[in-house]
């Protein structure tokens, strides 16, 4: 396999492809900025303006990106088991010493001691964790109970639908699909084509290649085996993993941002 290093391609072109990932994720999540927004003033909040953050399942490293921006004393470590995203996020980033990436399978029993340091002020992931059945999602918070320090923040935004208002939620749903047509329709790109783009690229093919062999290929179904959880759910789950309080700081009709405080 060819290895894809920031001296594959320039500066230039890494920017392109972390915006062509953003204005994809945009076309699902036309509120990501939001989330992200609250996201990093409640890490400010609670843990100051120098934090040493995971970004956990980073992709690109989208919200190291807004982090590093909004809070120059910053540090973060990117993981994430996607050789494609993360051959990306490590171009983008590749002159930025406060950010470092990490290849880690979340699946792994012994992931954190793939980590840069043992313990973080906050760990924050979004639209991420929903790939994971509910039994493997409810053990990795345990050990992110371990991973944050005392006093420190969890933050995961992400699909989080309530099952007990299914009109409500059809609705939206309903709502947020013909947006999606529409824009479709007027050429966005979605999910499958993106990955489709990057697997022409001849600077990203190898390592995209690499992604289908794990993941499988985007066009039969990448998120098969995932799983979505309500809020309440996450609640619940941090707080009996160990955390002292954990409550939703920020939600649309069908996600959320849940905080968990150790």
């Amino acid at each position: 396999m060819t290895q894809v290093t920031a001296a594959t391609a320039d500066h230039a072109y890494w920017k392109a492809r972390q915006d062509s990932w953003d204005r994809q994720q945009e076309w699902y999540l036309p509120d990501r900025e939001e989330r992200f927004r609250v996201m990093l003033e409640m890490t400010e909040a609670l843990t100051g303006p120098e934090p040493e953050v995971l970004d956990l399942a980073c992709g690109t490293g989208s919200i190291s990106g807004r982090l590093l921006a909004r809070l120059p004393g910053a540090r973060t470590t990117g993981a994430d088991l996607d050789p494609a995203l993360l051959a990306i996020a490590r171009g983008h980033f590749a002159d930025e010493p406060r950010a470092r990436f990490v290849t880690v399978d979340l699946t792994d029993p012994d992931w954190p001691a793939k980590l840069l340091h043992r313990r973080y002020d906050a760990v924050l992931t979004a639209t991420a964790l929903h790939w994971m059945r509910t039994d493997a999602l409810s053990r990795l918070y345990g050990q992110l109970a371990g991973v944050v320090r005392e006093g420190g923040v969890f933050l995961n935004a992400d699909h989080m639908p309530d099952p007990v208002t299914p009109r409500i939620n059809e609705a939206a749903h309903a709502f947020d699909k013909a947006r999606r047509e529409r824009e479709a329709a007027a050429g966005r790109q979605g999910w499958v084509e993106w990955w489709q783009e990057m697997a022409a690229d001849p600077v990203l093919a190898d390592v995209v290649a690499e992604r289908y062999r794990i993941f499988g290929d985007p066009a039969r179904g990448d998120h098969a085996d995932g799983q979505f959880q309500s809020p309440a759910w996450h609640v619940e789950m941090l707080r009996g993993a160990g955390f002292a309080e954990s409550r939703v700081v920020w939600s649309s009709p069908g996600d959320a941002v849940v905080l968990g405080l150790r």
